[in-house]
């Protein structure tokens, strides 16, 4: 578990925040720019001194301010990727490989040099200086010093803010295969919930230095506070399901969501893989009966839970959908025309091509 209390005062902002994390498991520090992401995990970390603070990972310390109690950076043995990767020039890209794994020589080994660099893909790379490289690489490989500096926590502060969008996709599955194959606890900060979907197991939403909620990122999807922050358009429930079937022709899968079964595209996904998959509201059709003769794949028994105001002029639905909570957005005029109430029974309609580019295989459960 990793637990942190923080308090930190500047002119014009103050941070006030308090969170419980499970370990191992990546947890996303998400909010706007300005919310106060990366001063939390600079104090974290324990480069930044809090007015007052009280972090601890599992059974240590790390700061206590009321106790005194102050474990400096660096024995805290905690891993750090910067936004801008922190490489040394002179050295060649095993130069700097090496250097984390000398810090690490009176520590338990977590992970392994070969695991690192197959599982980050850098053996092509090994001989190269940092200036010979893609920005996508030069963080890739400020990710193999951290790790193989054996951290027991490791911090990442928006790494991919000064990469494009090409080499952020590039990026992305080096860190889905690490919080899969390698059991270090992870904080991650960023302000695109694109990431924070493909990467998170625990959300802690930060909104001007105060933690508005935290908890699973399953849960947090239902939230109007991380709803405020991604906007309309980015609005949708966050579910995992089980691939029962694959067939690899269509480029589709069937997945059991709760006690119903979703068609979603996917390829090259084992049957028996979790998945993750986030339904966005704007995408669900509603019906309060059978429908036939339409291009739509899933339609699903359901019940709706709730019927609110979505506070940009449309209505947001909340359903249950076998045992699974799905969101869906329609107008003021077809909540009239359908009359729709809690406890109402309908059709939950979802495109498999609407659930495009947002599935995600996890870790099976051990």
């Amino acid at each position: 578990m990793l637990q942190v209390a923080a308090s930190k005062r500047y002119e014009g902002f103050t941070l006030q925040a308090q969170f419980d994390a499970p370990t191992p498991g990546v947890t996303a520090l998400f909010g706007r720019s300005g919310s106060g992401k990366t001063t939390l995990i600079n104090i974290i970390s324990g480069l930044l001194p809090a007015d007052a603070a009280r972090v601890q990972l599992d059974d240590q310390v790390l700061t206590d301010t009321q106790a005194g109690i102050h474990e400096p950076p660096e024995r805290r043995h905690i891993g750090y990727v910067f936004q801008e990767p922190r490489l040394f020039p002179h050295l060649t890209v095993s130069g700097n490989l090496n250097y984390g794994a000398r810090r690490a020589r009176q520590r338990p080994r977590v992970v392994a040099a070969d695991e690192v660099i197959a599982l980050l893909a850098l053996a092509p790379l090994l001989q190269r200086r940092p200036h010979q490289l893609s920005g996508g690489e030069r963080q890739r490989v400020s990710l193999g010093r951290a790790l193989l500096a054996q951290p027991r926590l490791l911090l990442l502060d928006e790494p991919f803010a000064s990469l494009d969008a090409a080499r952020r996709e590039e990026l992305l599955p080096y860190l889905v295969a690490l919080r899969d194959r390698v059991s270090i606890p992870m904080v991650y900060v960023s302000h695109q919930f694109d990431e924070v979907l493909r990467l998170a197991t625990h959300v802690v939403l930060l909104e001007a230095g105060r933690v508005l909620a935290h908890g699973p990122i399953n849960e947090m999807s239902l939230r109007a506070e991380l709803q405020s922050i991604v906007g309309p358009e980015h609005v949708g429930a966050v579910v995992d399901g089980v691939v029962t079937r694959l067939d690899e022709a269509d480029g589709t899968a069937e997945l059991a969501v709760g006690t119903g079964t979703l068609q979603i595209s996917l390829r090259a996904v084992p049957v028996g893989t979790r998945v993750r998959l986030q339904l966005l509201a704007r995408d669900i059709i509603l019906a309060v009966q059978p429908v036939q003769g339409l291009s739509v794949r899933n339609a699903l028994a359901s019940t709706v839970l709730a019927v609110d105001a979505d506070g940009y002029g449309g209505i947001l639905v909340r359903l249950d959908v076998g045992g699974a909570t799905v969101l869906a957005r329609i107008t003021q005029a077809a909540r009239r025309a359908l009359h729709l109430r809690p406890g109402d029974a309908v059709w939950t309609l979802v495109k498999a091509a609407s659930t495009r580019g947002h599935t995600y295989p996890l870790a099976p459960r051990s």
